[in-house]
């Protein structure tokens, strides 16, 4: 399975041109950060590279102010580590990442008592290693009554 798809990555197929610009952006971002103060290193990421004008994204204004102040010593950077760019332009936009699903606290659930025992009931029915079954009995156990009150 492996090798169909690293051939199919392989050929020249808009997957593979895509897989192409996708690593060349993880290397200049590579490049880029040494390059930056550490208050910047972790605010900002290549974007994207097109006709030899490479964008950058900074989480914030500030950030992207600080960075435009910096173009002329980038792209003398960039040149120095064999990118030879023609201009370099700073777009302000929001971070990707958002707190994993496992950081964040799951939503309390409302369930009425008679719901809580049809669902435990029908999950008694399945057999113990179902993942059906371990998922309704995290439902039960992460709701609540209707007339719980959060302390």
């Amino acid at each position: 399975m492996s090798t169909l798809l690293h051939r199919y990555l392989g050929s020249d197929t808009p997957l593979a041109r895509l897989q192409d610009h996708a690593a060349r952006l993880a290397r200049l971002q590579h490049v880029l950060m040494p390059a930056l103060p550490a208050q910047c290193a972790n605010a900002c990421r290549v974007a994207n590279l097109k006709e030899n004008v490479l964008t950058i994204s900074a989480f914030g204004s500030a950030v992207a102010v600080r960075l435009k102040q910096m173009i002329p010593s980038l792209l003398d950077h960039f040149a120095r580590a064999g990118y030879s760019l023609q201009s370099i332009q700073i777009k302000v936009g929001l971070p990707e990442s958002s707190p994993a699903r496992s950081e964040q606290k799951p939503r309390a659930r409302v369930l009425s008592s008679a719901a809580r025992a049809q669902i435990e009931t029908f999950a008694a029915t399945l057999s113990a290693d179902a993942p059906l079954r371990a998922s309704l009995e995290t439902l039960v156990r992460r709701s609540s009554p209707p007339d719980w009150k959060p302390e």
